[in-house]
């Protein structure tokens, strides 16, 4: 029976170092969203949080990058997955949100609509 690794195995194998594995998460974020945030002080937070933290940051952001491209595009794709694409205030609330709340929300969104049709 294979066992599950720990984040700290898991950041070792895949990314070698905590700092390699911070300048990827930081480097995935800065192409999904603006920041307004000084680099130094969000790197500086980064290698404060956990394992299971960053290694969560760097999947979500790679996956929002590679499907939607960005923050907005996700937030659009949510909005016409629930049926509320030209509403403009509810879109901008929902770019206020985090990648990763967005992220399972439209996950969420197309599994009812899968759902609904079936």
């Amino acid at each position: 029976m294979a066992t599950k690794k720990s984040p700290l195995a898991r950041q070792k194998d895949e990314h070698e170092s905590k700092e390699k594995l911070v300048d990827r998460v930081m480097s995935v974020i800065g192409s999904i969203s603006p920041s307004e945030d000084d680099k130094d002080a969000l790197k500086a937070r980064l290698l404060a949080a956990s394992n299971k933290k960053l290694l969560r940051l760097q999947e979500v952001g790679s996956e929002i990058k590679s499907k939607y491209g960005s923050i907005e595009k996700l937030a659009e794709a949510l909005g016409s997955a629930i049926g509320r694409a030209k509403d403009a205030p509810y879109l901008d609330k929902l770019k206020g949100y985090t990648p990763a709340r967005l992220l399972d929300m439209v996950k969420l969104a197309e599994k009812r609509a899968k759902k609904k049709a079936a």
